[in-house]
């Protein structure tokens, strides 16, 4: 018996489009390959070969599959024959047969003819006199009896031995390893599902592997509403998505998958012809099932209602999505209005209605940057700092550097906006740098710098002066009080700057120090401040005398984020273009030419940051 994880190995040592070019004229169309369809007769091409997924598709006759079944299905060799000639062509050897998962197969085969039996009593259950409270509520849901057929709605009638009397030719075992029915210590067992209407949960190939029940009886107020199959050999609740199997198809047509809260808001949409709808079954997305719906669409949309449990599940859906970011895989999130579910508003309001909101999906730094934004008040410094530290520790999560880098910045750039709005500058008597205490008087800041100076700007961010340690460092002795407020990052720059580790010594005094006191304890450390010919460059904004306090810190502190930055992104260009100059690789001058684009990036960061206030003069 061959494991799916042997399988799937074998696949993917298969160039799908490579092996149907052999017999089928394909042509490249952007990240696919076209074709007219092997299958059936057609003039004009509607079979697509995705090689990123590993699927092939028509669109007008349905054929679908991977590369074993294109050599079962198109080359008409038996399933084994098919495995043997394709791992015989990747260099694999197929792997011995596993006594264990025989047993395993055998068995899971059997739960599936216990389930394909179930789903059949319940199905002509409904249709019987005992059946008639569930067919009214169908009527009252609007379900058609094509819905009702092709989503194979049953009965689970009363009685706790009615479904082990219909299945009396399954052994007791297998109907409680099947979670039709349940036992409790040495009580005797009772069928699960009583006197709900039930639905079928099906894997991707349409079997039957577990059952959802929603209760009919008012007066069972105790009762759960939806009561689910619990986890048994076929059913994984966390790597299962409700109607996966048909969704799929409908994605591949309409580009788009959308996620809904529960298996009757899919019916639902289903009904109103949209049918690229999955939902999950009684817990919040999981990691497995983001990444399953990734394999059809790069941005599902999940739809969450607009109470405030719609919120929360889309923030839970948000945390459980920021690890698994890769570049151009995200996930799209639409709220509707409060107090309407899917159905409601298609009854509301239309189908149009619907598509419209669907199509104004926001993105996932939207929806994050505005849970966190509306989480509290925001009326204190400590909360607006609370409001970054939230951020931050999100952006810390994500996996890729890349998105990671690019969701910081975002972030960041929100938050200083909303931290330090623009507002009218206000001018203050000029700053007198330090007290000549120390024998050093910098006198007061320079005048803003004309246009005329930017070239001279240039030179020294460009030539052998680093203008960023050098303003960063006089920023800090400007303002003591943030010395202990970067403490944290400025550490990680002690290897390369040592003036730095003298300024975090500073703030351990049990008192913030003054500019002076600072000034003086750099001195006697042999730390030398710029002097006032390199000070007549040094164009950072948070260094003028007419920036607003709040506004200057917030720039120092995008500063010493460049300056912790730069080094490491600096090494990481260095290795790169190291390792090119070895190899002489595609993937290797592509990474050197991504960690440029950074570095270009980082540049013009650094750039706009300290010629802001000498473009704005």
């Amino acid at each position: 018996m061959l494991s799916p994880q042997w399988l799937d190995q074998l696949r993917s040592h298969v160039t799908l489009s490579a092996l149907i070019g052999r017999s089928t004229r394909l042509q490249k169309a952007g990240r696919e390959f076209k074709a007219c369809c092997p299958f059936h007769d057609e003039k004009s091409p509607s079979f697509t070969v995705n090689d990123e997924k590993g699927f092939y598709h028509c669109f007008g006759c349905g054929a679908h599959g991977d590369a074993i079944r294109w050599m079962t299905d198109h080359q008409g060799l038996a399933f084994m024959d098919a495995v043997k000639e394709l791992a015989a062509e990747a260099g694999m050897d197929i792997p011995a047969p596993d006594p264990r998962a025989a047993r395993a197969a055998e068995k899971r085969d059997s739960l599936h003819d216990v389930m394909a039996a179930a789903q059949e009593w319940f199905v002509s259950a409904l249709a019987a006199p005992a059946g008639a409270d569930a067919r009214a509520y169908l009527a009252t849901r609007g379900f058609d009896s094509h819905t009702v057929q092709r989503f194979g709605f049953g009965y689970a009638p009363e009685g706790r031995q009615a479904l082990k009397q219909a299945l009396s030719r399954f052994p007791e075992a297998m109907l409680i390893e099947a979670g039709l029915r349940i036992t409790v210590d040495d009580k005797e067992p009772y069928d699960r599902f009583r006197g709900r209407l039930m639905l079928p949960i099906e894997d991707t190939r349409g079997r039957v592997i577990a059952f959802g029940g929603r209760i009919l009886a008012k007066e069972k107020t105790d009762a759960p509403k939806y009561l689910n199959s619990p986890d048994t050999p076929l059913f994984d609740k966390g790597r299962t998505l409700y109607n996966l199997h048909r969704a799929a198809p409908a994605a591949r047509q309409s580009g788009r998958m959308i996620v809904v809260e529960g298996y009757m808001d899919v019916i639902a949409l289903a009904a109103a012809g949209i049918g690229e709808c999955v939902a999950p079954l009684g817990t919040a997305l999981t990691e497995q099932q983001i990444e399953m719906l990734w394999r059809h669409v790069e941005v599902p949309i999940l739809c969450f209602d607009g109470d405030a449990a719609g919120q929360r599940a889309a923030m839970r859906a948000v945390t459980r999505a920021l690890p698994l970011l890769r570049p151009a895989h995200s996930l799209g999130i639409v709220r509707l209005p409060e107090g309407l579910d899917p159905d409601d508003l298609l009854k509301a309001k239309g189908r149009a209605a619907l598509d419209s909101l669907l199509g104004s999906a926001k993105s996932l730094v939207d929806v994050l940057w505005e849970t966190e934004r509306d989480a509290a008040p925001l009326a204190t410094p400590e909360a607006k700092a609370g409001l970054k530290a939230r951020l931050l520790a999100h952006v810390e999560v994500i996996g890729h550097p890349d998105v990671a880098s690019l969701y910081r910045r975002d972030l960041l750039d929100r938050y200083s906006s909303l931290a330090f709005p623009k507002r009218e500058e206000q001018r203050r008597a000029p700053f007198r740098k330090f007290s000549p205490r120390n024998g050093r008087d910098y006198g007061t800041a320079p005048a803003a710098s004309a246009p005329e100076s930017i070239a001279r700007l240039n030179r020294a961010m460009d030539g052998g002066t680093d203008a960023l340690s050098a303003a960063v460092l006089v920023g800090l002795v400007r303002w003591p009080s943030e010395i202990a407020r970067h403490a944290e990052a400025l550490d990680a720059t002690h290897a390369l700057d040592s003036r730095f580790a003298a300024l975090v010594d500073c703030c351990d005094s049990a008192h913030v120090l003054e500019s002076d006191d600072v000034a003086t304890i750099l001195s006697r450390r042999g730390v030398e401040l710029p002097g006032p010919g390199a000070w007549s460059d040094l164009r950072f904004g948070f260094l003028q005398q007419d920036t607003a306090e709040s506004q200057a810190k917030a720039e120092l502190a995008q500063a010493i984020e460049l300056l912790v930055e730069r080094p490491a992104l600096e090494a990481a260009l260095s290795r790169a273009t190291a390792r090119f100059e070895s190899e002489l690789s595609e993937e290797a001058f592509g990474e050197q030419q991504r960690l440029l684009k950074r570095k270009l990036e980082f540049d013009n960061r650094l750039r706009q940051m300290a010629t802001r206030h000498a473009a704005s003069s």
